[in-house]
């Protein structure tokens, strides 16, 4: 009889009725294909009550499942390529959202990300469980500041005053206040912009386009019973060095972390500027500081008062 953390391991999650698990089947970044959909909900109805629960890390959970039919149950979901998820002390599934494929507001590909990410580190043992999310712009719909390690997209604008007709219209729709107009151009506060493209958006001339692109990372997140406010990071991260960033945390998580310790209690313990040196060589030029968390930009992303309690990033 296999315990309740072996079960996890597997992706079945005990039930309170006896003998019953819940199959939790694994979707990259919230994406399934229709024909892996399909089969998941003729295991439910073949194997289960006709129930399939969504969780809140969008994984498709197929409920009262006897423990005598999960071999079956695996064996016809891998037939369409339908894996199972896990849970426990591990690297879960990654979370995404829709990113640039399809959404307007997007920045970066997430999708992409959460597929390869969870391809490349799902299921890798660690102190406790290891939670990653992708969010396309800084709307963060996957809660970055909630997760293990959370990645927000966002972009650096840069001005052609050539094309600009001096409108104002990107002035207007800037949240943050982060654009002004100066001698009938727009002047953008780095102290204060949030990297989310809006100005891009409005601009009816493309005066404004994409100057860096990246992601802003955070560190230590998580909710539940305890929850714990990730540590911002870094900002504007590119794309080819999000799995050097992963791999580091996830290595300094292993060497330091202790069993049944998240990583941001981890953090707290061991103290940010040990993880930020060991970053340092990976993304030393994309690292904040103690003067960038001083600045409107990352004050305004936290609770009111939350970011000034951080401890102090050492230069």
């Amino acid at each position: 009889m296999l315990s309740p953390e072996e079960l996890k391991a597997g992706g079945l999650i005990p039930q309170r009725q006896k003998k019953m698990v819940t199959v939790r089947c694994m979707a990259p970044g919230g994406r399934l294909t229709s024909q892996r959909l399909r089969a998941i909900a003729d295991v439910a109805d073949k194997y289960g009550q006709g129930v399939v629960h969504f969780s809140v890390r969008m994984s498709p959970e197929i409920l009262y499942v006897k423990l005598e039919d999960v071999e079956a149950v695996t064996r016809e979901l891998a037939a369409v390529g339908q894996r199972l998820a896990s849970c426990g002390k591990r690297v879960r599934v990654p979370t995404a959202c829709g990113g640039c494929e399809y959404n307007p507001n997007g920045l970066v590909d997430t999708q992409r990300l959460a597929q390869e990410v969870n391809e490349r580190y799902f299921g890798w043992d660690l102190p406790h469980k290891f939670k990653i999310s992708f969010s396309g712009c800084p709307t963060d719909c996957m809660r970055s500041r909630e997760n293990d390690l959370g990645f927000q997209g966002e972009v650096e604008p840069v001005l052609n005053p050539d094309k600009c007709n001096g409108c104002g219209l990107c002035v207007e729709v800037c949240q943050e206040g982060a654009l002004y107009l100066k001698d009938n151009l727009p002047w953008r506060d780095p102290r204060r912009c949030l990297g989310c493209g809006d100005c891009l958006h409005s601009c009816p001339t493309d005066a404004l386009t994409v100057g860096r692109c990246g992601h802003a990372v955070y560190v230590g997140g998580k909710h539940g019973r305890h929850p714990h406010v990730a540590y911002p990071i870094a900002s504007l991260v590119p794309d080819e060095l999000i799995f050097l960033v992963i791999e580091t945390v996830i290595h300094w998580y292993r060497e330091h972390g202790q069993p049944g310790e998240r990583v941001g209690d981890t953090i707290d313990r061991v103290g940010i500027n040990i993880l930020r040196r060991a970053l340092k060589p990976v993304i030393g030029q994309y690292l904040l500081s103690q003067v960038d968390l001083r600045q409107p930009r990352w004050q305004s992303v936290f609770y009111r008062g939350v970011a000034a309690t951080f401890p102090a990033y050492e230069d």
